[in-house]
């Protein structure tokens, strides 16, 4: 099968990020944290509405 090149550069992306923070998974997000803050009013954020999203495919095993 051959690889998709799109998947292949997200991986690649990913690794080097993981690997940038020792692959310390609360790093990585504390910095993704840290980076949302910067951006401020720039940052849109989803509005909640108090309901429950529509489920886009049944359970299984209900």
């Amino acid at each position: 099968m051959r690889e998709d090149p799109i998947v292949a550069e997200v991986r690649r992306v990913r690794d080097r990020l993981a690997a940038a923070f020792n692959y310390d998974a609360r790093a990585v997000f504390a910095d993704i944290r840290r980076r949302q803050e910067s951006l401020g009013a720039r940052l849109i954020r989803k509005r909640r509405t108090g309901k429950r999203p529509a489920r886009s495919m049944p359970r299984r095993g209900r």
